[in-house]
């Protein structure tokens, strides 16, 4: 990975290149790096440690949900944004898309969306970090915080090289290894559990282990029931991906734009495919428990499956060695694949969209690359600071972090790519609508359980969409120039 960062940094001749990559990447990197950035560190730990500690109900829907938002993604949004962005000015950000496509004469807009971008990313970057710590600690036995502060170097180091061509070809490289590893512990825990019907009657002796509308915590003992308000909710998962600024990016940087059908082709199976793998691998996590393979693991520490599982190799010789290292670097590789990309979504949003043009210093193309690098230095060190607690969930904060973009940005860039009527008022209040109600919802009325219990998403991402809908209706209609783009983008179609 250093070295692919290494040898990108010549490719890096201006800001354009550093964030962008000059939009020439290919279909396959296109597909592959959009999908390892957005799978991070979860599918190999948070998602499996879930199905592990309450069975099938939660990753099951979760893993659905976001399937299906992954190829809605590709099939609606990836061709319009590639258009959209090459029309209205050549955005090369999210915050700028947003500023250029409604002619915005000031910097609220693309300032408001340049801060949420840095909100959110710091601490989804944070369990990026805590899941290196995690791996690395439990292989080694090593002090958690310097394991930590370890792997964030590595990512930091590629990323200030190689900027985004070494992001996306990195994460393609990881890619790659992250489907080694989910074949491999996927078999190898069927095997030591005894068998496809072990694992299975191991499952059924848990009530709800097995059902998709009940759940059993291996860890205290409960059960509980998972409605269908709660299976809409967490459905909504998928409504995140309209809103990923990582994400989007690919979708703006492939070089040609009809190459995005094969990139949805490839994408889109191998999502459902690792999804689908990274569930049963819980599931078979709590069979190899029964076998007496693995010990009990209680919350937090299911997150920590796949490294046990690989630890395990080791006893069935060399060869099995040398399985389980490919394993715990698919880990890894998972998380570097997320990292990297959000740590380069938040230095462009500080360094260009903020510096440059929100408070309008003027920087030549050097400079603008070496503040965008020290800016991927200083939020790694906030993320560190935010990722020293060892106990800390990376499914939760990915769930907080995911929830907070798909709310603030996903209304935003549907409305903007498929709504002629929408304008700047509505896309600043609907931004700042969704943002807020994801923290209200979080911390104050989910507390209250029931019905306010289900995730914060789905009703932020409603909010926001009305919100956007009734201020751009109760403000002035876009000027002339801004229709005549949309209707250009809309020609094409």
């Amino acid at each position: 990975m250093l070295a692919i960062g290494f040898h990108m940094r010549k490719k890096n001749k201006s800001s354009d290149d550093f964030y962008l990559g000059g939009r020439r990447l290919n279909p396959l990197v296109t597909a592959m790096s959009a999908e390892a950035s957005d799978m991070s560190s979860w599918l190999l730990m948070g998602l499996p440690g879930v199905a592990y500690l309450t069975g099938l109900a939660e990753a099951s829907w979760t893993a659905i949900g976001l399937a299906i938002g992954t190829y809605l993604n590709w099939l609606f949004v990836a061709r319009r944004i590639r258009r959209y962005t090459e029309v209205c000015g050549n955005s090369i950000t999210l915050p700028d898309f947003f500023s250029n496509r409604y002619h915005a004469k000031n910097k609220a807009l693309l300032t408001v969306a340049a801060l949420i971008i840095v909100i959110f990313f710091i601490p989804y970057t944070a369990s990026g970090f805590a899941a290196c710590g995690k791996l690395f600690s439990s292989l080694f036995g090593g002090e958690y915080v310097v394991t930590m502060i370890i792997g964030a170097v590595i990512i930091v180091s590629y990323t200030t090289l190689g900027g985004f061509l070494a992001a996306s070809t990195t994460d393609f490289v990881q890619s790659i290894v992250m489907t080694f590893a989910l074949i491999f512990v996927l078999f190898f825990g069927v095997r030591t559990a005894g068998g496809v019907d072990a694992v299975i009657q191991n499952a059924k002796a848990l009530p709800g282990y097995l059902s998709l509308n009940a759940s059993y915590n291996v860890g205290t003992g409960a059960t509980g029931s998972y409605d269908f308000l709660t299976i809409v909710s967490t459905l909504a998962w998928g409504l995140g991906y309209f809103g990923m600024p990582h994400i989007l990016l690919r979708f703006m940087a492939i070089h040609e734009e009809h190459k995005l059908v094969l990139s949805r082709r490839v994408a889109s199976v191998w999502v459902v495919i690792s999804l689908g793998v990274a569930t049963l691998i819980g599931v078979i996590g709590y069979g190899m428990t029964g076998a007496g393979k693995i010990a009990l693991l209680a919350s937090p520490s299911p997150e920590t499956l796949v490294i046990k599982i690989a630890q395990l190799f080791g006893s069935y010789g060399f060869f099995f060695a040398l399985v389980a290292g490919i394993v715990l670097a698919g880990i890894l590789a998972s998380t570097m694949s997320t990292a990297d990309s959000q740590l380069l979504a938040a230095a462009s949003s500080v360094s260009r969209n903020l510096l440059e043009e929100g408070f309008g210093v003027k920087l030549s193309d050097k400079k603008s690359i070496l503040v965008a690098r020290l800016t991927v230095v200083a939020i790694s060190l906030i993320g560190i600071l935010i990722a020293l607690n060892p106990d800390s969930s990376v499914f939760r904060i990915v769930s907080f972090a995911w929830a907070g973009f798909g709310a603030a940005f996903g209304p935003v860039v549907l409305l903007a790519l498929f709504w002629r009527r929408s304008n700047q008022w509505g896309a600043l209040c609907g931004m700042l609508g969704g943002a807020s109600m994801v923290f209200i919802w979080k911390f104050l009325l989910k507390p209250l359980g029931g019905v306010w219990g289900i995730y914060e998403l789905l009703p932020a991402f409603l909010f926001a969409i009305i919100i956007n809908v009734v201020v751009s209706l109760c403000t002035k209609a876009p000027e002339q120039a801004v229709l005549d783009e949309f209707d250009k983008v809309t020609a094409k179609a």
